[in-house]
């Protein structure tokens, strides 16, 4: 099976320019193909990690993958696919996401030393050296008014309204195929299928702008599918939050807690889309899912594989530690770092590292609504301290309750946990 075939099978192409062309330039050439990355925040989400995946995949078949920060271009903003005008960020703020993103494709998609390298670029360092001048002679020339209104991320402004700047972003985007076309023999841009306008005109300014020479010029795009999930929510985010592949602001646990809790309309076309199994492990996951769901085994493999990539081995064996000893109850076998992963997002009170009543702890911390609330809480079996209940009206909150001297973990009923820091 060569790669447009697997990627084929996978679901993840949704166009391609001249597929009979591409497959056969595919087979006869180690080509280098490019895919670019806007800085329009300090970190990638997952919505980036489906045309991260693609360039490892092109890397695994033999060829050579760019992934292209938007330096230049992320100071514009891409109109594709939004329905207002994005605010623009100042050089440093853009520089500075521009390098933090660097750093984590670096991270992702080197892991791989047995094939070609990903390479990273940042077209800052073409674009802003470039006059206007030089803009309006060597590329703006060669579009027209007509056929740049033509395409989708304009035409579908122009009633509400689109700035010159983002009406120029085409162009820009279009002087990065060219130039990586001439720098290093890019014949090939990946993108989302809201980049298509995007890629073609950049193919179209290879093609113009070198017509005068005598050059075979082949270069062709192609984009993967807009991913949704099967209830029609967008995908990408839980609880109306981005997840994110940086570990400091998605942790590792919640990165693996997202895909285990992928719907089973969703896995296996998600394990698809995202991972490196093969197809026959892929049938049998699939297989486990038509007739063993409640067991969930494409869900922790699509969870194991996806945080392992992402993060790593160490990460996954904490994220699973962490989502076992939550299951179970057995809280005190967690430490520091994990408790800090797990309990992230639960109510936080911070004390003093002295002995406390339980039922001045539960009054404090809001866990119990009043001393009588809380005396009933305690008789009812209601509270639990780092997974152990406790039904002692007296008892004493003390050093022996504290994990590594800084955290007790206090439950009330079957799932609302709550925090206690230790100062």
């Amino acid at each position: 099976m060569n790669i447009l075939q697997d990627l084929e099978s996978r679901g993840l192409i949704h166009q391609t320019t001249d597929r009979e062309g591409l497959e056969k330039h595919l087979k006869e050439n180690q080509i280098t193909l490019y895919c670019g990355f806007d800085p329009t925040a300090d970190s990638l989400h997952i919505g980036h990690l489906v045309p991260l995946t693609m360039l490892m995949r092109f890397q695994k078949a033999g060829h050579k993958p760019i992934a292209l920060v938007g330096g230049g271009t992320g100071m514009i903003g891409d109109p594709s696919g939004r329905s207002s005008e994005r605010s623009l960020n100042t050089s440093e703020v853009v520089q500075g996401y521009a390098d933090k993103i660097q750093a984590q494709i670096a991270k992702l998609v080197d892991l791989d030393t047995e094939h070609n390298p990903v390479e990273s670029r940042n077209n800052h360092d073409w674009l802003g050296s470039m006059t206007i001048i030089d803009f309006l002679r060597d590329a703006g020339k060669h579009f027209g008014i007509n056929y740049m209104l033509a395409k989708e991320s304009v035409s579908a402004r122009i009633e509400k309204g689109i700035t010159f700047t983002e009406f120029s972003y085409m162009i820009l985007q279009s002087l990065d195929f060219l130039k990586l076309y001439e720098q290093e023999n890019c014949t090939l841009q990946i993108g989302g299928s809201d980049q298509w306008g995007n890629i073609t005109a950049g193919m179209e300014l290879i093609r113009r702008s070198r017509e005068n020479q005598d050059e075979d010029i082949k270069v062709f795009g192609l984009t993967v599918p807009l991913i949704t999930k099967a209830d029609g929510t967008k995908f990408g985010k839980t609880a109306g939050n981005a997840v994110w592949l940086d570990a400091e602001k998605t942790t590792p646990y919640e990165f693996y807690q997202f895909w285990i809790n992928t719907d089973d309309r969703d896995v296996i076309k998600f394990t698809r889309y995202f991972t490196f199994l093969s197809e026959a492990v892929i049938a049998e996951l699939e297989d486990e899912v038509l007739n063993r769901p409640e067991n969930r085994v494409a869900q922790r493999r699509l969870a194991e594989e996806m945080t392992k990539t992402v993060h790593s081995e160490e990460a996954l064996q904490q994220a699973e530690k962490i989502s076992q000893a939550l299951f179970s109850g057995d809280l005190k076998q967690l430490s520091a770092s994990d408790i800090e992963q797990g309990f992230k997002d639960v109510p936080t009170f911070e004390a003093k590292k002295e002995e406390i009543g339980l039922i001045d702890l539960l009054v404090n911390a809001s866990i119990s609504s009043s001393k009588r609330q809380a005396r009933e809480d305690i008789k009812s079996g209601a509270i639990y301290i780092n997974g152990e209940r406790q039904q002692e009206l007296e008892y004493v909150v003390k050093e022996d309750d504290r994990i590594e001297d800084i955290f007790t973990i206090i439950r009330r009923g079957k799932k609302k946990y709550s925090l206690i820091t230790f100062q």
